[in-house]
């Protein structure tokens, strides 16, 4: 009997981090849960609509500089401050938003990295009395309930509960007619706005729910680390999200999730022990984009279809 496993994959999501906890210190696992969270926010964007952008850092950082801050100044609720820091970034991606997505191209790529580095800007320098410069500040949040930022445990399970939500609501939007939209515009904008529909707003708002994404992500971190720096909206820092998407598959959650610990595994545990471990990473690269253009997934994926059709065919 074939087993309908894709309605079990929020269980499979769950017992795969689990399988991890014995390998990885429970902090470390943590983290590799909240990037797989910025991969899914950035697979929206990329994936499914089409739209390459090297400035996916400014949304992340505008969510740890918001719950810290928030956390700082008005409450050390983490519930709140983690609310504020999504409502923050994504009022980032509405207030850019309408510029940036009448682009395409190289122009939406590098605009996105424009505003990346006028945030980067801002932070390290402009508002560096408040946000700490490059020493960066602490961020520190009370206890609610049973619900203790400083317990690592808790947190593992918060930030794993927060990524199953996540993949499961992206599933549910990436098959509505929204979904379904944005897959149209990245294949012939031209021919969806022939057929009546205002495209500008669809890519405005996957832009918005996609920057409100990763700055959850972003405040996740700071709720791991209790720290924020310049490091979290680093242009620098783009290309690893970018990585991880094009590892695991893009336009495919699955795909956002297995690239996202894969380039975790490689960028923590490769380095240890090869000084150049980016030289291998851009090997790896090369064989995706010549070999296997559809990420570990595709390739998975395409391989299992193969040998189903080949055994249908018997």
């Amino acid at each position: 009997m074939k087993i309908p496993w894709k309605k079990y994959d929020c269980l499979l999501i769950v017992a795969g981090f689990l399988l991890l906890l014995p390998f990885l210190k429970i902090q470390r696992t943590t983290d590799f849960i909240i990037f797989c969270v910025f991969v899914l926010s950035y697979d929206l964007l990329y994936g499914y609509m089409g739209r390459l952008s090297f400035g996916p850092m400014l949304f992340l950082g505008a969510g740890a500089y918001a719950v810290t801050l928030f956390s700082e100044h008005l409450s050390p609720n983490p519930f709140l401050a983690l609310s504020f820091a999504v409502v923050a970034a994504a009022a980032v991606g509405a207030l850019i938003g309408p510029i940036i997505v009448r682009t395409t191209g190289a122009a939406f790529a590098l605009i996105n990295l424009a505003f990346n580095q006028i945030g980067h800007f801002l932070v390290l320098i402009a508002f560096a009395k408040y946000t700490g410069g490059e020493d960066g500040m602490s961020a520190h949040f009370s206890k609610v309930g049973f619900f203790d930022v400083q317990d690592r445990t808790m947190i593992f399970v918060f930030s794993l509960f927060c990524l199953v939500l996540a993949f499961y609501l992206l599933k549910r939007l990436t098959s509505s007619p929204f979904g379904i939209l944005l897959r149209t515009i990245k294949e012939n904008e031209t021919r969806a706005r022939f057929l009546g529909y205002d495209t500008f707003l669809y890519k405005w708002g996957a832009f918005v729910i996609s920057g409100g994404l990763a700055g959850f992500a972003g405040a996740l971190s700071i709720m791991n680390y209790g720290y924020v720096t310049p490091s979290f909206i680093d242009p620098h820092r783009n290309v690893e999200v970018i990585f991880a998407v094009l590892i695991g598959g893009a336009g495919n959650l699955y795909g956002a999730i297995i690239g996202g610990v894969a380039y975790m595994v490689v960028s923590n545990y490769l380095a240890t022990y090869i000084a150049r471990w980016e030289m291998f990473l851009g090997i790896g690269l090369l064989l995706l984009v010549f070999r296997f253009r559809t990420g570990v997934w595709g390739a998975v994926t395409g391989l299992l279809a193969s040998r189903r059709g080949e055994a249908e065919t018997r």
